[in-house]
């Protein structure tokens, strides 16, 4: 019986041993289980699931795969659930807030303004030609004596030039003075008498007048009555010799030009302007002509012809403007850059800075900025243009914004070529499939 209530005794105390140790396996095992379902929870929610990688400068290229483009930069991947989970479209081109930033990206908005062209060329100052003088004497003769002998040299009106000595000339005068004595010495006699010296004398001085003798000398012949073996020109107007051909000594012939003389107290500017731009160019357009000689002198005058051919070696046209010269600090020969003020062909038109236009050779385009960090390249058609801005005739409208500064940054970096190419084309169905 002992025995027995023993074994009873141990069975008992292995069952409770046994019930323990399972109790123990179990609460060990369920808190096992909790943690590991806890790490699970808590894994799903850091590792969330990538639908694709997007290309990191907007472009419509996306991979399933992380790879990088061709200047080395990773593919951005894009989870599921973001706002901006969907592509680009094909026509735009996204950059990162930080990207724009760096860049420098600077956004203008298109704006209605008046354009007034300025037409640019170069020039030449030479003499007013309606103020250029030949002196040639119209009879035959030797110079006897010089008073100006110098190429340059300035001179003024009713300056002795030289002198001159001409048989001619002595007859004439002899003629003269003899028939203006005659004349006084017939005051008293019959009209038919005084009629006939009258007309002599009469042609003499003709014949004198049309040798260019001044009234001066005549009057002293006529007072005297004595001929003079020679006879001093003189200058008819002031102005500067620009070419001498008398050497004393030398003889002439009638109408052998010996002296050049230019009034140069005005000059006139002749600016060879290129063929596109001659339409814009008018008589009576303002002109601003700049020199090297005077960098701080700016001359103004004005557009007094434009000339009717043009120039087939260098593609221009001849504009003649007419520049007041005091002082004479204008000398013919100079080089000038000309600058033409061209009227506005429209009151306003919708224009952007110049800097804004990418201009490949066969297209312009302008980068204009849709949203936030996304910029949609557009072809546009331009008009005219000013030192700072140019009219867009269609491709922009007012008050969009487009981008002037960074903008061949964004074309180098962004591939803009591949956007440019993928005008018209629709977005890839499948967001997911790689290039």
């Amino acid at each position: 019986m002992k025995q027995g209530a023993n074994i009873m005794i141990g069975l008992v105390v292995v069952a409770v041993l046994a019930a323990g140790g399972g109790y123990w396996a179990g609460q060990r095992s369920t808190g096992a289980s909790q943690n590991i379902a806890a790490t699970g929870a808590n894994s799903g929610k850091q590792e969330r699931k990538v639908l694709y990688y997007r290309n990191p400068m907007g472009l419509p290229d996306t991979s399933p795969v992380p790879k990088k483009d061709p200047m080395g930069m990773a593919y951005t991947p894009v989870y599921e659930g973001e706002a901006d989970a969907e592509p680009v479209s094909t026509n735009q081109i996204r950059i990162s807030t930080e990207k724009i930033q760096k860049l420098g990206v600077r956004t203008e908005a298109a704006s209605m303004k008046s354009i007034e062209k300025i037409v640019r060329a170069a020039g030449r100052i030479e003499p007013d030609e309606r103020r250029v003088y030949t002196i040639s004497p119209k009879f035959e003769g030797y110079v006897e004596r010089l008073y100006v002998n110098a190429t340059g040299q300035a001179i003024g009106k009713g300056q002795p030039l030289f002198e001159v000595y001409s048989a001619e000339l002595v007859s004439a005068q002899r003629e003269y003075a003899i028939a203006a004595q005659g004349l006084e010495s017939l005051k008293g006699a019959e009209s038919g008498a005084q009629d006939g010296m009258k007309q002599l004398a009469e042609s003499s001085l003709m014949r004198l007048k049309n040798w260019d003798i001044s009234e001066e000398q005549i009057a002293a012949l006529a007072k005297s009555g004595d001929a003079r073996r020679t006879l001093t020109l003189r200058s008819p107007v002031s102005g500067i010799v620009m070419e001498k051909k008398a050497l004393q000594g030398m003889r002439f012939m009638p109408g052998e030009m010996l002296y050049q003389i230019a009034d140069l107290s005005s000059v006139w500017v002749f600016a060879d302007v290129f063929e596109q731009d001659i339409g814009l160019v008018q008589p009576g357009a303002r002109a601003k002509v700049k020199i090297n000689a005077y960098p701080d002198k700016e001359f103004a005058g004005a557009v007094t012809y434009v000339y009717p051919t043009l120039k087939a070696e260098t593609r221009t046209v001849q504009v003649r403007i007419e520049l007041p010269n005091p002082g004479q600090l204008l000398k013919p020969g100079m080089f000038t850059q000309v600058e033409l003020a061209a009227p506005a062909r429209r009151k306003s038109s919708v224009t952007v800075p110049l800097s804004a236009v990418i201009d490949s050779g066969t297209r312009r385009i302008v980068l204009v900025q849709v949203q936030e960090g996304r910029f949609e390249p557009r072809e546009v058609k331009l008009g005219a243009r000013s030192d700072d801005y140019v009219e867009v005739l269609d491709g922009v409208k007012d008050g969009e914004r487009v981008v002037v500064a960074a903008n061949f940054l964004i074309d180098a970096e962004s591939n803009l070529k591949a956007a440019l190419g993928s005008f018209g084309q629709a977005a890839p169905a499948n967001p997911h499939a790689g290039h």
